[in-house]
């Protein structure tokens, strides 16, 4: 049975302010320079060691043609041959971490992102995937979460066969809208059927899961065009779906420049879309897993919430415990131990450094005991919309509010308008309060000032 969650307006414009997703803490709008390649080199020793299992993201940055909403590191391009600097690169960097790996740690999570994965043929694609078993443990027993983005625009039947058949055992969808007014306006053509053809390709072969994503507050967007949308989707019945907030910060991404302002949903306008969709898709058996992300209740994200058995990290909230994360591509992000590292987001320069036998990283920080117990408390939160003092209290030898004092006022106003039950053991997220349990992690956030609108947009 799914989590009860309500929609509180006046709460909703009260409590949504801009900041983090808490995909990661500390967020990476924190990372600075002064991270060095021997830094990842001892924490991949280290857990080597421990024998810690593995998640990978390969990031494959090109895009045939640009969406304008589209933050993402990318390389716009139509020559399919500037993919090959680019892999020679990334199998070195594959080369040279791998080699400070001890053991042979499994590959719990495996995700090829982008960009447009499927920029790349088949014969690539096949090479990659060659590469990355030559170098890590993967199972072979399609028991483990190996996912794959892939544009409807630039896959067909025989990729998404080829796909399943190299491992990948989960696929995601960029959807965005189809509305075809919406698709002008951020330069996305796409048509229902080419997405309805994906998605049976997917179905036929026997995918464990797909998933989709839709995004509101686009130019054009209005509560009738996106209802049309969600019911076209609700029809092909992805597993799980996410309604992501578009962020319009044309000073930080340039493509978003391409995109008339006058024709941005108003903020009301926006939640007004959210809310009904966030509805209608509990009403089609959904369950709500958190931030904008739905599942049907036999996926097993919706089985991990149930449990409490889930994590969240940079794609999102995941089945299963945190794992160290390697990250390889430009602007890829590694996670090991208490070590936090991004590789450049300029292609040449990741490049260039690579075929210098040196890794191309560029910002990252290493975790204090403080961070390490914040991240821990926004995660309980995160994941199970409920924290127990106590856990937090035996990890890591606190009081709970004699070491988080300042934010017990906050707190206790949360308390007070309904959106968590504060008591003596810990708290518990209510109804109300789920929308905004992003706003709610921010209490925790030692790094986040409310309202600051400079690197953050509103998470609703």
């Amino acid at each position: 049975m799914s989590d009860p969650i309500s929609w509180d307006a006046g709460l909703i414009r009260r409590y949504d302010k801009a900041g983090p997703l808490y995909t990661a803490y500390p967020p990476v709008a924190q990372y600075s320079d002064g991270i060095l390649p021997n830094d990842l080199f001892a924490a991949l020793r280290e857990s080597g060691r421990l024998d810690r299992p593995l998640s990978l993201y390969i990031h494959i940055p090109f895009c045939a043609n640009a969406c304008h909403y589209c933050w993402c590191p990318r390389v716009i391009t139509k020559d399919r041959s500037r993919a090959q600097p680019y892999l020679t690169a990334l199998y070195r960097e594959m080369e040279l971490v791998a080699r400070h790996l001890e053991g042979d740690q499994p590959v719990q999570r495996l995700h090829l992102g982008g960009g447009t994965p499927t920029f790349l043929g088949h014969a690539d694609l096949t090479e990659l995937m060659g590469r990355i078993r030559r170098h890590f443990h993967l199972h072979e027993d399609d028991n483990a979460d190996y996912s794959v983005e892939v544009d409807p625009r630039e896959a067909d039947w025989s990729t998404l066969g080829l796909l399943r058949e190299l491992g990948f055992n989960r696929v995601s969808l960029g959807v965005q809208d189809l509305d075809p007014e919406v698709q002008r306006a951020v330069n996305r053509l796409q048509s229902l059927e080419q997405t309805q053809a994906v998605m049976d390709a997917a179905r036929a072969l026997a995918y464990r899961s797909v998933s989709m994503d839709l995004m509101y507050g686009l130019p054009g967007q209005t509560g009738n065009s996106f209802a049309h949308t969600l019911e076209r989707v609700l029809e092909m019945k992805p597993d799980r779906l996410t309604l992501h907030n578009y962020v319009h910060l044309p000073q930080l991404h340039a493509s978003q420049r391409h995109i008339d302002e006058s024709r941005l949903p108003s903020r009301d306008e926006r939640l007004a879309i959210y809310a009904w969709s966030q509805c209608q898709l509990l009403q089609a058996g959904y369950r709500y897993i958190g931030m904008g992300q739905f599942a049907l209740p036999d996926d097993d994200l919706s089985l991990a919430r149930e449990t409490g058995l889930m994590s969240r990290g940079l794609q999102g909230y995941v089945p299963g415990e945190q794992t160290d994360l390697l990250g390889f591509g430009m602007a890829a992000i590694s996670q090991v131990g208490d070590l936090r590292c991004r590789n450049t987001g300029d292609v040449l320069e990741y490049q260039q450094s690579l075929a210098r036998d040196r890794l191309p990283l560029r910002t990252g920080l290493r975790c204090t005991a403080d961070d390490r117990l914040r991240s821990a408390v926004i995660q309980q939160l995160m994941c199970r919309f409920a924290l127990r003092f106590s856990d937090i209290e035996k990890r890591f030898n606190i009081e709970f509010f004699a070491y988080f004092a300042d934010c017990r006022a906050q707190l206790q106003q949360m308390h007070d308008d309904g959106l968590l039950q504060l008591g003596e053991r810990g708290i518990q997220v209510l109804p109300a309060g789920k929308p905004l349990i992003a706003r709610i992690c921010m209490v925790f956030d030692a790094y986040q000032q409310v309202g600051n609108g400079n690197r953050y947009a509103h998470t609703l």
